[in-house]
């Protein structure tokens, strides 16, 4: 059984994690304090370093609740290719909406730096995207020649490359108009032709 003091805890530890999502995808990593974070979650500079150590620990944290969140909407697994790619562009959606998917772009540049403490982080990010698109493709008739990894790395890079074309020109992209047609190319793929 939970304790009030523990459940007062975790919902510290929510509040901290969500006002530094925000604040890293607004700010950037390096340029967000401790105090930043605490003036956005209403909870004391000193709790931070308690619940996750260090800077770098609350950024690991947050990225770790980014990609739980990712999981847990990524858990069915439609049987037909339109309601497959509904479900596909549904997350993406809701992946757009989380506070953290820009701070996926945001530090996109630093998970790259050699010996990066969020690169681990990002491959998992994209591991998950791309098994489950992979999975939902093996369970379609794919024309021969057509691999359903290789296809999984094209549906998540165009999603990803929709997503970052949108945040840098939000009044020159339409992710729903990008995403159908990405729907359109992907129905016509895996389609027998004649169908």
């Amino acid at each position: 059984m939970t304790t009030r003091r523990e459940q007062t805890s975790q919902e510290s530890r929510e509040l901290i994690l969500v006002a530094a999502a925000e604040l890293f995808a607004e700010k950037g990593y390096r340029q967000t304090t401790f105090a930043d974070v605490a003036d956005r979650s209403g909870i004391s500079r000193g709790s931070i370093p308690w619940h996750f150590g260090s800077k770098e620990g609350l950024l690991l944290a947050v990225l770790e609740r980014s990609l739980h969140l990712i999981r847990l909407g990524l858990t069915e697994q439609p049987e037909d290719v339109e309601a497959g790619f509904d479900r596909l562009a549904e997350g993406a959606r809701a992946l757009v909406a989380l506070p953290t998917t820009r701070l996926f772009v945001t530090l996109l540049v630093e998970a790259l730096e050699p010996g990066s403490p969020i690169h681990g982080r990002y491959l998992e990010i994209h591991d998950t995207l791309r098994e489950h698109c992979r999975r939902w493709l093996e369970r379609l008739p794919l024309p021969p020649g057509l691999p359903a990894e290789a296809l999984a790395v094209t549906i998540v890079g165009a999603c990803i490359g929709i997503h970052q074309q949108w945040l840098l020109a939000p009044d020159r992209v339409a992710p729903d108009q990008a995403l159908a047609a990405l729907r359109t190319l992907v129905t016509r793929a895996v389609r027998p032709v004649g169908d």
